[in-house]
C-alpha cells in the first residue's frame, strides 16, 4: 500500500487543503524573502514599493509572521529532540503496534511492512489482512498485565527487542455518565491508558539502556475537548496525553535517555467500526478521516526518527486552544455537541464486560478459551 501523494487528500478539498495552500504561499518565508529583498534593494523593486506601499507593507508583515513560524518550528524540533540527533536503520529496527489487526493500526502495519520494516502486532483478534513475512502477530489481551508480560517475553525471544512502540489500541462505549457501568469504565481505561503503562514497562527499559527508540501515544481530539456520551473515552484520552507529556519529561530528566523519542497523535473522527454512528456537523473543517490518512501521518512522522506531534486534520489545532477560551464559550460548545454521539452505534469489541472480567479472573472467557471473547483493541 503506497503512500498517498495526490494533489488532494483522500477526503477531498477540505480545510486542511486550504491551510496547506496558504502555508506554501502567503506564509512561505522562502517565497516571501526574495520578494522583500527585491523590493528593498533593487531599483525596479523600490519603484514598485513606492507605487504600491500597501502591498509592500503586507509582504513585510507576512514575512515577519513566516519567520516567526519558522523559528517556532525550529525551537520545537530542537527542544523536543533534546538538541541531539539520532540515526534509525529501518532495516534493523522493530516496530511494535498494539491494536494492529485492523483499523488505523492495521494500515500502519501495512505501511511499515511495505518499507521493509519488521513489525510486531499485539492484538486479541487475528489479522484482518494478508501480512508479509516481516509482520509478526502475537495474540495478546492488553487489559491483562500478566498476559502482556508473558507475550512481551515471547516477542523478545522470537523477534527481538522492539525499538519503536506505538500504543494505538483504543475503545469507546458511547454512554452517558449515569449509564456507564463500573466494567465500562474499567475496560475503557484498561485499554486506553493502563495498557500504555504495561507495554512501556516491558519495552522501554531496553530503549533507555541503548538511548535509542521511540514511544508513540495515540490520543485523540477528545483529549482536548469532552462532549456528552464520551466522558469516559475523553477522560482516558486526556490521561493518555498526560502520560505522553510526563514520559517525555522523565526520559530527559530521570532516565537520562535524550535520544529516546516520543510522539503524540491527536486525530479527529476516523471511519472505523469503533465510531460508527458518530455525527460530524463540520465536514469541511473537521472531515471524517480514512484510517489510511491517519496511519500515513503517523508513519511519516515515525520514519523521521524525531519526537513531535501529529495532528490530523491540522485544523484540529484550534481545539487544543479551547482551554484558553472564555468559560461561557467552552461550556456552550460542549453542550451543543450532544448531537455528535446521539446516533452512536459503534462496534462493542467486547459485548459482555461482566463475563469478560469474571472469565479473565478465572483464566477463561465466555467461550471457555483463554482471554476475551472478542477484540479489545480495535481502533
Amino acid at each position: 500500500m503506497p503512500f498517498h501523494n495526490g494533489l488532494l487528500p483522500r477526503e477531498g478539498f477540505k480545510g486542511d487543503t486550504l491551510i496547506s495552500l496558504i502555508g506554501k504561499t502567503a506564509f512561505n518565508a522562502k517565497l516571501l524573502l526574495p520578494l522583500f529583498l527585491a523590493a528593498k534593494y533593487t531599483k525596479r523593486g523600490q519603484d514598485l514599493s513606492i507605487l504600491h506601499p500597501t502591498a509592500f507593507k503586507r509582504i513585510k508583515t507576512l514575512l515577519i509572521l513566516a519567520l516567526i513560524g519558522a523559528a517556532n518550528r525550529y525551537l520545537n524540533r530542537r527542544v523536543l529532540n533534546n538538541g541531539v540527533s539520532d540515526t534509525y536503520d529501518w532495516a534493523r529496527e522493530i516496530v511494535l503496534i498494539t491494536g494492529g489487526a485492523g483499523g488505523i493500526g492495521g494500515e500502519m502495519v501495512k505501511l511499515f511492512a511495505e518499507k521493509g520494516v519488521r513489525v510486531v502486532v499485539l492484538d486479541i483478534q487475528p489479522l484482518t489482512f494478508n501480512a508479509g513475512q516481516n509482520v509478526h502477530y502475537f495474540k495478546c489481551d492488553l487489559t491483562n498485565r500478566a498476559n502482556v508480560a508473558s507475550v512481551a517475553q515471547e516477542v523478545r525471544k522470537k523477534v527481538g527487542d522492539p525499538t519503536v512502540l506505538i500504543n494505538n489500541a483504543g475503545v469507546v462505549q458511547g454512554r452517558t455518565v449515569l449509564e456507564t457501568t463500573e466494567k465500562d469504565l474499567r475496560f475503557t481505561f484498561d485499554v486506553n491508558l493502563f495498557a500504555h503503562y504495561y507495554t512501556s514497562q516491558e519495552f522501554l527499559p531496553y530503549m533507555i539502556k541503548r538511548n535509542h527508540g521511540m514511544v508513540v501515544t495515540v490520543a485523540s481530539f477528545a483529549s482536548w475537548v469532552c462532549v456528552p456520551n464520551m466522558v469516559d473515552y475523553a477522560a482516558s484520552k486526556a490521561a493518555a496525553l498526560s502520560f505522553h507529556q510526563g514520559l517525555t519529561a522523565e526520559l530527559q530528566s530521570t532516565y537520562k535517555a535524550p535520544k529516546v523519542r516520543t510522539i503524540v497523535v491527536n486525530q479527529g473522527y476516523t471511519r472505523t467500526p469503533l465510531f460508527e454512528g458518530y455525527q460530524n456537523d463540520s465536514p469541511f473543517m473537521m472531515p471524517p478521516l480514512e484510517p489510511a490518512t491517519v496511519a500515513e501521518a503517523v508513519v511519516r512522522k515515525v520514519l523521521t526518527g524525531e519526537s513531535g506531534q501529529v495532528v490530523v486534520p491540522k485544523t484540529g489545532n484550534i481545539i487544543s486552544a479551547l482551554a484558553a477560551f472564555p468559560l461561557w464559550y467552552q461550556t456552550r460548545l460542549r453542550a451543543k455537541n450532544v448531537t455528535i454521539m446521539s446516533q452512536f452505534k459503534g462496534r462493542k469489541v467486547v459485548k459482555d464486560l461482566d463475563t469478560f472480567y469474571e472469565g479473565r479472573e478465572k483464566g477463561k472467557d465466555a467461550k471457555g478459551g483463554d482471554g476475551p471473547e472478542a477484540s479489545t483493541v480495535l481502533v
